[in-house]
């Protein structure tokens, strides 16, 4: 990385604008930026830095830091550009910090955001191609270029002595820090965290563990339901059984076998192993000294799964008891229910026998009742021959009463003279209205004419209005059709005409268009060629410049040719000049000697410049050219002029199309106005043809009512009319048709009752009844009959019954014993029952329990073969973790990952600083690292101490004093940038700069300092010195001077003599 240009504006003590050429500076290789306290030296740098990284180096980066100069005007914003190489590449940053600055409208300020902009000049380019101005995109391509973040820059290019005169003295946790910002060892400390993470996340998973295999152990205790176990997690449970407990049966189930085969901690007698190891011990409550354990305390396991065996055990020696008292009572259970089956078989036959005699009795009782039933049914049977003729004898008297009724009812309307006719009579009067009413039907049928003759009167009348109204307002519109016809003749005419001047503005318009195009193309190419030419004229200078620049290299290059020859001379070797073999005094090259590579560099500079040049002048040729025809195609006249010729012939032709579209419509309402007048003629000529129609029609019309009026005067009597006369006819016809009809059904039906008397009394007499009466009292409904029967039916299966259960001998042997006792035997039954269940449900939860911890035990089993890696894996991680940490006893320096990692990094940075602090010591002193502890408690790494070669003693780096701590910590400071260098990737610095730390050397130091930093310029590398020391500005030529004034701070460029 090499700085070219540094410029300010209203930065920090500088309230206008500097600007620092450190090319200029470059051709010295050593620099000095001096001036007095507090004018601004330091701020130099930290335009450097903020230019670079948006930010300034160290403690001066606070929350209150203001970069913006107090002196400057505040119209004038705060900036700062840099121009550097970096990579092979030329860049230029622009940086300016957020920042007031006055309202562009009113009074007062506002703020403005801050803004950075990252430039980039292509190799043989003129012109800067812009990158970004994005904050985070120019601050990652400069940290990949320069492979190094702000901190390591600051201390690595701006070199603070104070700081590495502290490092000198700091402890190594403030070492560390440092050390750790710069190497970016994070990713080590990143690893001991993981480790501790990994150590956490093992001991959670073992805990987790233990909490499954504690919880399954309270599990065993719930299921056990066993006050006399001691708790779960006590080690080294006693399991001895209670010496009140009975021994276990023999043949006691075998040890129990996890799901993978190994054996439960368990023996096969049901003692557990550890109890066989420990027989003294006996199982019951714990003392208060037993301790029972938690998750993560060593022999959990094992002791939850000794507490199971016990629990085990304790269940099967209750699952044994409940077992025999189940099967004991089991057996008085099936006793009892034997004896209460009996007794109720007994009190069953006894209670049959019983109930036989009793039902037998009955049926002696009711003998009577069953005779009289019996009769009933047979008197009938003998009725239901006699049922149809009662049946159709009813039919006949309802059908009779049915006729008297409507007749009374047909003959009420008529008048009071005709109501006792007799049916003869009634028939006659019946017979003579209908030849009256016949004789009415041709004057119906002339009414109904006369009536259809008026309807069509009245409509005649209706279309004569109709017919004259539209002769009237025809009339009125066909007045005015000549002047209505000119009017749409004329509107026509109006818009053919702007058809016709629309189409010569369009043809205009188009024309100015494709001029006013040519003048604006013409303006454009004018700032175009303007444009060209001066880059054809800039191009032009810097081809004179870059090839009077080759030919000035050139010279000198000449003049010092003896120096370049002799640098390839060897000894014994043949000069290329003359031919001698020694070179007893070989030409030395002088300040700002120029080599054959610069030579071709600025060759090479001086031919692109040409090529650029040619470049401009190839590129200025098109665009004169196009610029002539454009000129020709727009004449003389200004974009402006043309413009507004071109809105009002656009405004004209606008309007000319507006009228023109009317053309079409004009026509199409010319001819409809045509069409209506032929319409409204032929209408006119037509409604005249109609009313001479309606004339002649209406007087035919009249001629003919007036004859059908005379006939029906005649034919309506006294009536109002022919229909009411009919209407009123057949009224009475109706009547009297009714009233003969219902005298004649009457007739009818009294000579059908009588018949059905005489069958009736025939039926009685032969099926034995004196008379109809007896035979209807006789007769029985269905569902009386069916009654009947069923009752004599349930008799006859009774007594078969009856005579059945009497004959058996089973009931009648029981009932010579002594009366049953069912309910005893019930009782004792059911207090059996409840003992079985008592003991089944007893047996049934013992078993369960053993089930149950069997299965639970099974997992606890597995919990603890899973849970046995898992520990294995945590005291692993435990020791890798606290070795990384420095607590482990194998650690025996107690030094942390990271602090091993930066101790080797110290140890590169203390190697290279030597190199240097023995040259400026004159080989007096040597940095060395030391990994000594120091406390006895303390962690060890980071030490830094220096060894004395004069006395051979090796001593602490806070025992030098000022001047010896100065060139300590410049030498540390460049070992630390050498170090920093290699590991950013190998970075070349063409630029370094040293703040302060020379006021406390003598003047033999300063000059072997200034030696070594003057060692520094080697491969073109430039060297600033900050510093106020007065003689340094007599030792070192180049310097800048920093000034300040009640305007604020200036750089001003200086060279000094060389003293002597």
């Amino acid at each position: 990385m090499r700085l070219h240009r540094l410029t300010l504006t209203a930065f920090g003590p500088f309230g206008g604008t500097e600007h620092i050429d450190f090319d200029e500076l470059a051709g010295a290789g050593l620099f000095l930026l001096h001036g007095p306290t507090g004018a601004g030296k330091t701020s130099v740098l930290d335009a450097v830095c903020f230019a670079l990284y948006g930010g300034v180096p160290g403690a001066r980066q606070g929350a209150g830091l203001t970069l913006r100069s107090d002196h400057a005007d505040p119209a004038t914003p705060t900036e700062v550009v840099l121009e550097l190489t970096a990579g092979e590449r030329r860049l230029e940053i622009t940086r300016r910090p957020e920042q007031p600055r006055p309202k562009k409208r009113g009074t007062g300020f506002t703020r403005e955001k801050a803004y950075s902009a990252l430039r980039e000049l292509p190799a043989g380019a003129t012109e800067w191609k812009a990158l970004s101005r994005s904050h985070d995109e120019i601050g990652e391509e400069i940290t990949r270029l320069l492979g190094m973040s702000r901190e390591q820059f600051c201390q690595v290019v701006l070199l603070p002595q104070g700081d590495f005169a502290r490092f000198l003295r700091a402890e190594d946790g403030a070492r560390a820090r440092l050390l750790g910002r710069l190497f970016d060892t994070g990713r080590f400390a990143a690893a001991e965290e993981h480790l501790a993470e990994l150590r956490r996340a093992a001991e959670a998973r073992v805990r987790a563990g233990d909490e499954r295999l504690l919880a399954l152990g309270h599990r065993m205790r719930q299921a056990a339901a066993d006050p006399s176990l001691p708790e779960v997690g006590t080690p080294h449970p006693a399991t001895v059984p209670d010496a009140r407990r009975p021994a276990p049966r023999r043949g006691a189930p075998a040890p129990a076998i996890a799901s993978d085969g190994a054996a439960l901690p368990e023996e096969a007698g049901g003692r557990s192993a550890p109890a066989s190891r420990r027989a003294g011990r006996v199982p019951g409550p714990r003392s208060g000294a037993e301790a029972v354990l938690t998750p993560g305390d060593a022999g959990l396991a094992e002791a939850v799964l000794e507490w199971a065996a016990l629990a085990r055990t304790h269940a099967r020696e209750r699952r044994d008891i409940a077992d025999t008292a189940a099967r004991a009572a089991e057996r008085g259970h099936q006793l009892a229910r034997q004896r209460a089956d009996e007794a109720r078989d007994l009190e069953r036959l006894q209670r049959r026998h019983a109930d036989a005699l009793r039902r037998a009795a009955a049926l002696a009782e009711g003998r009577d009742e069953r005779d009289a039933v019996r009769e009933r049914l047979a008197r009938g049977r003998a009725a239901e021959v006699v049922a149809p003729a009662l049946e159709a004898r009813d039919r006949a008297e309802a059908a009779h009463r049915a006729a008297a009724q409507a007749e009374h009812r047909a003959r009420t309307p008529l008048p009071a003279e005709r109501r006792e006719a007799g049916a003869e009579e009634l028939s006659a009067l019946e017979h003579a209205l209908r030849e009256e009413l016949g004789s009415l039907a041709a004057a119906r049928r002339a009414e109904d004419r006369a009536a259809a003759i008026a309807a069509e009167t009245t409509g005649l009348e209706r279309a004569a209005d109709a017919d004259e109204a539209l002769l009237a307002e025809a009339a009125d519109w066909l007045t005015g059709w000549d002047a209505t016809r000119r009017d749409h003749q004329r509107r026509v005419d109006a818009a053919q005409e702007a058809a016709a001047q629309a189409e010569r503005l369009a043809t205009r318009l188009e024309t100015e268009r494709q001029r006013l195009a040519a003048a604006r193309r013409r303006d454009a190419l004018a700032h175009d060629v303007s444009a060209a030419e001066a880059r054809l004229l800039r191009a032009r200078e810097e081809a004179v410049a870059a090839h009077e620049h080759w030919l000035d290299l050139k010279e000198r290059r000449l003049r010092g040719i003896a120096a370049e020859l002799a640098a390839g001379l060897e000894p014994g070797a043949p000069c290329a000049v003359c031919g001698a073999t020694e070179h007893p005094d070989p030409a030395r090259a002088a300040a700002g000697q120029v080599d054959r590579a610069t030579e071709e560099t600025a060759l090479a500079a001086s031919r692109r410049a040409n090529d650029a040049r040619d470049a401009a002048d190839l590129a200025l040729r098109p665009l004169r050219e196009e610029l002539a025809v454009a000129g020709a195609d727009a004449g003389e006249a200004t974009v402006a002029e043309l413009t507004a010729l071109v809105d009002d012939l656009a405004r004209a032709h606008a309007g000319a199309r507006a009228a023109a579209e009317d053309l079409h419509r004009a026509r199409q309402a010319l001819e409809s106005a045509e069409r209506e007048h032929e319409r409204r003629r032929a209408g006119q000529e037509e409604a005249r043809l109609r009313l001479a129609a309606h004339a002649t029609r209406r007087d035919s019309l009249d001629a003919e009512l007036r004859a059908l009026t005379e006939e029906l005067d005649r034919a309506r009597g006294g009536a109002e009319s022919v229909a009411h006369r009919a209407a009123l006819l057949e009224r009475r016809l109706g009547l009297v048709a009714a009233a003969a009809e219902a005298a004649r059904e009457t007739a009818r039906t009294a000579d059908r009752l009588k018949e059905a008397d005489d069958r009736l009394a025939d039926a009685a007499y032969r099926a034995g009844f004196d008379t109809p009466a007896q035979a209807a009292a006789a007769l029985l409904s269905t569902a009386a009959r069916r009654e009947l029967e069923q009752r004599e039916e349930a008799w006859r299966r009774e007594e078969a019954a009856v005579a059945a259960e009497l004959a058996d001998p089973g009931p009648a042997e029981a009932a010579a014993l002594p009366p049953a006792a069912p309910e005893a035997a019930h009782a004792a039954a059911d207090a059996a029952t409840r003992l079985l269940r008592h003991a089944s449900a007893e047996e049934a939860a013992a078993r369960t329990r053993c089930d149950e911890l069997d299965r639970l035990s099974a997992e606890a089993v597995a919990d603890a073969r899973r849970l046995a890696p898992l520990r294995a894996e945590y005291h692993r991680v435990a020791e890798l973790a606290s070795l990384a940490a420095g607590t482990s006893a194998r650690n025996e320096r107690k030094m942390r990952l990271e602090s091993y990692v930066l101790a080797a990094r110290l140890e590169q940075v203390a190697a290279a600083a030597t190199v240097r602090l023995r040259r400026m010591s004159g080989g007096r002193y040597t940095l060395v690292h030391s990994d000594a502890r120091t406390s006895g408690r303390g962690r060890s790494g980071l030490g830094l101490h220096v060894v004395d070669a004069w006395t051979g003693s090796e001593r602490d780096t806070a025992t030098l004093s000022g001047g010896e701590t100065f060139f300590a910590s410049l030498a540390l400071a460049l070992g630390l940038a050498d170090v920093v260098t290699e590991e950013a990737g190998g970075v070349r610095l063409d630029t370094l700069f040293i703040d302060e730390g020379f006021g406390s050397l003598d003047e033999q130091t300063l000059d072997e300092v200034l030696d070594v930093l003057d060692s520094l310029r080697e491969r073109d590398r430039t060297v600033g010195i900050v510093s106020h020391v007065a003689d340094l500005r007599q030792r070192v030529p180049a310097q800048l001077h920093v000034v300040k004034d009640r305007s604020g701070s200036a750089v001003r460029p200086r060279t000094a003599p060389l003293p002597g």
